[in-house]
């Protein structure tokens, strides 16, 4: 069994590079032409596109059967859980079913355009590596990877293999993400020097602040756990893990910041041209602490947190100081809201010179306080492009029509401002120092272990 770091990517000419890159409010994105252009593996539009699904049960089942409906043909599926899969395996029999994405990848190299990664947050990486080395094109749930080194890694590879990427926080082909864009960059609340963002997990979606189960119950029969653990270290099953509830484990998940933060951070990060921001620190609830002592429950995310994150001047823009809420934590209501709105349970509230604006997940219905402030709204001419949906850039993208907005080149730099809240978090209460150019903490240089993570032998990047 190969492991991903034994494929090399194909080393990728000045001469088809030059086909590559077109700007897009301020990211690369990568311009797509046909396969008989370039000579290497694009497809033409009239082509079918071959694609496997790596996670096939929950979002990702979700994803294959998008990906279906716009054409696609599905050629294998890959779940370790065939309980959770069923669905997606009875709706697709005719596609080759595997346990193991690796095994996947090489039985089906030559059969593939393409895969669809919808597995827990950390498969992400491991999975859309090995396929962006083999030159298939990658559709990735968010957040894109599990830690910052593998956002870096990943963004690089899709940049020299050139093939179409895209992550799955599907709020930003939304006619609500254009909007916020356009209102700000007119002006309308004038500069914007402060940013609110929160969301109502985990709450009752899954569980935080606890401790790790004792109990040892017998694997279920439909389950490959070894394999689901995958680069995971070793630990003993237990359905306090799986099918959903992993997202809380720090092994597995990025708690509450890393579920939602790709869809509601995605919105200032574009709009305002945020980049990398040069200092982040975490304020949580101490549940799994001992009195007296800053030794935290590191098996699970804290039950709330808040994270403030600096962001420095960007040419004419001024700074900006963004706060990031969970748990049920939020924001004032500012006072010029009306009686009759509120805040959503997720979203994100911009506090600008001239107004305010506030919208709710993936960029969802944004308006303008205060009200008067509306009509002119109405004024603004609408100068992004709009998406033709967020699944079908990716799919027409592949066939060589168009190009992706969400791809790795933008999403990798914006799952690393996500993944520093997380890494905040294992120092809850100290103001930490990133260089991005290094990717390293430079006043708490411990830290810096958890950048990236060990492997289990065989699962590395």
């Amino acid at each position: 069994m190969t492991s991903t770091d034994t494929i090399k990517p194909e080393p990728f000419s000045s001469s088809r590079r030059m086909f590559l890159g077109s700007t897009f409010a301020a990211s690369m994105a990568a311009t797509i032409v046909p396969r008989h252009v370039l000579g290497m593996g694009y497809l033409a539009p009239s082509e079918t596109i071959n694609i496997a699904g790596i996670g096939a049960g929950g979002m990702g089942g979700g994803d294959i059967n998008r990906h279906a409906g716009n054409g696609a043909n599905i050629v294998a599926l890959c779940d370790v859980d065939d309980r959770r899969a069923a669905g997606t395996y009875n709706k697709f029999p005719k596609a080759t079913r595997y346990k193991d994405f690796r095994i996947l990848l090489e039985k089906e190299e030559k059969n593939i355009d393409a895969v669809t990664v919808g597995t827990p947050d950390h498969i992400h990486a491991p999975a859309s590596l090995m396929a962006i080395n083999m030159g298939k094109h990658v559709y990735c749930q968010k957040p894109m990877t599990h830690t910052l080194h593998e956002a870096r890694v990943l963004t690089k590879a899709a940049e020299k293999a050139g093939v179409v990427t895209q992550m799955g926080n599907q709020g930003h082909g939304a006619e609500g993400a254009r909007l916020t864009n356009e209102w700000i960059q007119a002006g309308l609340i004038g500069d914007v020097t402060e940013v609110h963002v929160w969301s109502d997990r985990p709450g009752g979606w899954w569980p935080q602040g606890v401790e790790k189960p004792t109990e040892t119950p017998a694997v279920p029969s439909e389950l490959d756990w070894d394999l689901w653990l995958g680069p995971a270290p070793e630990r003993a099953y237990h359905s306090d893990y799986v099918p959903f509830k992993w997202r809380g484990w720090w092994d597995f998940g990025t708690g509450a910041l890393g579920d939602m933060g790709c869809h509601i951070i995605d919105h200032p990060y574009w709009a305002l041209n945020l980049g990398a921001p040069d200092t982040v620190e975490a304020r949580n609830t101490i549940e799994g602490s001992r009195i007296g002592k800053k030794d935290w429950n590191f098996e699970t995310y804290p039950k709330a947190s808040m994270i403030h994150y600096n962001f420095p001047a960007r040419g004419d823009l001024p700074p900006v100081k963004m706060t990031w809420y969970d748990g049920g934590l939020m924001p004032a209501t500012p006072d010029e809201m009306p009686a009759n709105e509120s805040l959503p349970s997720n979203g994100a509230l911009y506090i600008g010179s001239k107004g305010k604006m506030y919208h709710g997940s993936h960029g969802g219905k944004p308006q303008v306080i205060p009200v008067e402030l509306r009509e002119a709204a109405k004024a603004i001419p609408k100068t992004i492009p709009r998406s033709r949906g967020h699944y079908e850039e990716w799919f027409d993208a592949c066939r060589g029509e168009g190009e992706t907005v969400c791809h790795f080149g933008y999403a990798g730099p914006m799952t690393e401002t996500v993944l520093l809240g997380v890494l905040a978090l294992r120092a809850p209460g100290e103001r930490l120092h990133w260089d991005s150019a290094e990717m390293k903490v430079t006043n708490k240089p411990e830290l810096n272990q958890f950048v990236s993570k060990e492997y289990r032998k065989g699962w590395e990047i």
